[in-house]
């Protein structure tokens, strides 16, 4: 059990905990569910991008999906091998481009015939050959919140399955692209196996067509998304998640790659901040708190559901009560109408599940400061990223002030 009360007292709130050992089993799990067949788990830097985590997942054999070339900086940095990181996204720029070529990772995920075209030129201007693979939208509805959806035309990522193969015969006769991989991601926080298994088969069917026209891709890399347990969903088991992927690759010879952030570091992750007071507007009672939406958005922005132990002395009746933040926004929130006992000055509130999507997506809304993050491994605590100081927030605007 990590002892919150003490680690707050310690490192101050708000502040990030991290279960090391928790990302541990997480990984070690997906990664036999896939033993059977050539596989890399390649995690997804963007869930939680700290260098720690990128590392410890590093050196257990992890790959990295990158979706920026800062997280791929960030995991040769960390120690991930160049030949197990994907630089994926929507939008890269020429000079993005430009260095992922020049730094030989493993292949450029294509989201479009354009920037495929964009690859072919920066490949020819370095002398290079390029690897790539090509996003493919199998246009399967991945039953999540659509904010997180990423498998359907009207969404922004990949391509058709026609335009794929069409983009997939110019590459295969480009002097600069070599064609290893084929990718989907049809969305994040998937619970229901049956639009993961029926979008594979999709680009499995893919992928013998283009076997016919002697375009043979080595790696078939199904993404993310694995869902977890927020509050009472029924969360996919990697076994059958495997299992529901590996039987639509009947006569592929390929290396599975499979892209999990949420799923290894969400419920490993803790956001601990301190009661303040509480305040009654009318029949409204709120808990008000010194964490923001800066620090954890997930509930302003996609009204996300996290879990709230309260570490208090008191144990009067629970009532419904708002839990709010000082940021001065009305979305500035982590809870609404959830049932805690009277709360003290100084009293803890554990949120839970704030692994993946916590730290990564806070700001310096307000002149606020990012937290800590600290992780905890074998019993051990230790600080993996420093409070931001006030200083530190305004260094590189203080030199243009005008004297």
């Amino acid at each position: 059990m990590i002892d919150f009360k003490a680690l707050a007292k310690e490192y101050k709130t708000p502040l990030y905990v991290y279960d090391f050992d928790y990302m541990t089993q997480q990984f070690e799990e997906l990664k036999e569910a896939f033993r059977g067949r050539k596989s890399i788990i390649a995690y997804a830097v963007k869930a939680n991008s700290n260098l720690s985590v990128v590392q410890h997942f590093a050196k257990m054999g992890s790959g990295a999906d990158c979706v920026s070339i800062g997280e791929v900086r960030r995991a040769l940095l960390a120690g991930v091998p160049k030949y197990k990181i994907i630089f994926s996204g929507v939008g890269k720029t020429d000079d993005e481009i430009k260095e992922a070529i020049e730094k030989d990772i493993l292949y450029v995920n294509v989201e479009s015939e354009a920037e495929l075209g964009r690859v072919e030129l920066m490949a020819k201007e370095l002398g290079k050959v390029s690897r790539i693979s090509i996003r493919v939208n199998p246009n399967i509805d991945p039953k999540t919140h659509p904010y997180i959806a990423t498998g359907l035309h009207d969404n922004k990522f990949g391509v058709a399955i026609d335009t794929a193969k069409r983009m997939y015969i110019m590459a295969k006769n480009s002097a600069h692209l070599d064609p290893v991989g084929i990718h989907f991601h049809i969305g994040s926080q998937l619970t229901e196996l049956e639009p993961i298994r029926e979008a594979a088969e999709i680009v499995a069917d893919l992928v013998r067509s283009l076997n016919v026209l002697d375009i043979e891709l080595k790696f078939f890399d199904i993404g993310g998304g694995l869902g977890i347990k927020y509050k009472d969903e029924q969360a996919i088991k990697p076994y059958d998640y495997a299992q529901a992927i590996l039987g639509t690759l009947t006569a592929l010879d390929m290396t599975i790659i499979c892209e999990p952030g949420r799923f290894l570091t969400a419920n490993a992750g803790y956001f601990l901040t301190k009661v303040l007071y509480e305040k009654q507007n009318g029949a409204k009672k709120f808990v008000v708190v010194d964490g923001a939406m800066n620090d954890l958005l997930r509930p302003s922005l996609y009204n996300a559901y996290h879990k709230v132990e309260a570490i208090t002395e008191n144990d009067g009746e629970c009532r419904e009560v708002d839990i709010v933040g000082p940021v001065c926004e009305s979305g500035d929130f982590f809870a609404k109408n959830y049932k805690l006992p009277p709360l003290e000055h100084n009293d803890l509130l554990v949120i839970k599940s704030a692994g993946a999507y916590g730290f990564g997506m806070g700001s310096n809304y307000n002149t606020r400061g990012r937290s800590a993050e600290v992780a905890v491994q074998n019993g051990e605590a230790r600080v993996i990223r420093k409070r931001e100081s006030f200083e530190g927030l305004i260094a590189l605007e203080q030199e243009f002030l005008e004297k």
